[in-house]
């Protein structure tokens, strides 16, 4: 679904909220306070700033009596078989998003970020989750994350801010020619502007969000959110305190950082470690 589409029919979700809730005789408040939500997120949902969890539609649908009508138009919207469930919902914000933060861990996802990964990353990564998956597959969950990568093109793109731990440079995902290329891509997105990448090294030990794969989203209508992530599961935090804590976090993680031109340097003396590698086999 094109974006204009796929806005149009979000602004039909509102406008069909509102005139339900309203044919109920409650208030936003009112309704926000039966399906756990303030009424100002009751608000954002009518006039198709912020879209709802799924739980939160199938709580709409039990209040307003609606037989499914909000869960069977959420699913609709953002169910992508290209993507994990537990994903879908985020590849949707991250298109309205006006700012992203992501730390890419040690532990847990051990991996460059989607956004960032290049088509041969993506494709050692899925073959060594499923070494049995079909060409088929891989070709269109690779195509399904360049298109993602999309949004950091272009004037409108959001501010991408992330910091990834020294591992991740080091551990050759797929043929070191490969690995030499992904950090080289990483490289020129940064010497082209489009992103902002720290290095978290080695010499730091412990730190804040230690094993924890955590995204940022900030909307220039809407609140904050926060993403985590664990074995085939996620979690997406809505809540103003939690997500503030995460945003916290995030910031002593830059601060423990390297700088930028520091980390730059890093990344492509990492580089050039797997091309040498490559280079004697």
């Amino acid at each position: 679904m094109a974006n204009g589409s796929r806005q149009a029919a979000w602004e039909f979700f509102g406008t069909e909220l509102k005139r339900r809730r309203e044919d109920a005789g409650l208030t936003q408040a009112e309704l926000g306070n039966r399906v756990f939500v303030s009424g100002g997120y009751i608000d954002q949902f009518e006039q198709a700033i912020r879209r709802p969890q799924l739980d939160v539609a199938q709580r709409i649908d039990e209040v307003l009596q609606t037989d499914g009508l909000f869960e069977h138009t959420w699913r609709k919207l953002i169910d992508d078989k290209r993507y994990a469930d537990y994903f879908t919902e985020v590849v949707e914000l991250e298109r309205t998003a006006t700012k992203i933060c992501t730390f890419a861990p040690t532990l847990a996802p051990t991996l460059v970020p989607g956004l960032l990964q290049t088509a041969q990353y993506t494709r050692a990564v899925m073959l060594a989750g499923n070494p049995l998956i079909a060409d088929e597959s891989i070709e269109e969950k690779t195509t399904a994350r360049r298109e993602r990568a999309q949004i950091l093109d272009g004037a409108t793109r959001p501010v991408y801010w992330v910091i990834l731990h020294e591992h991740v440079l080091r551990i050759p995902v797929g043929e070191a020619a490969a690995m030499a290329a992904q950090l080289d891509h990483i490289a020129r997105l940064v010497r082209q502007r489009q992103v902002l990448v720290q290095v978290l090294p080695y010499a730091v030990g412990a730190y804040p969000l230690m094993g924890r794969m955590v995204q940022l989203m900030e909307f220039e209508e809407a609140p904050p959110t926060a993403y985590t992530e664990a074995v085939y599961s996620g979690n997406l935090l809505d809540d103003p305190a939690l997500v503030k804590r995460v945003q916290e976090a995030y910031d002593l993680l830059r601060a423990a950082a390297l700088p930028a031109e520091a980390s730059l340097a890093l990344i492509e003396s990492a580089a050039e470690d797997h091309r040498r590698c490559g280079s004697t086999t």
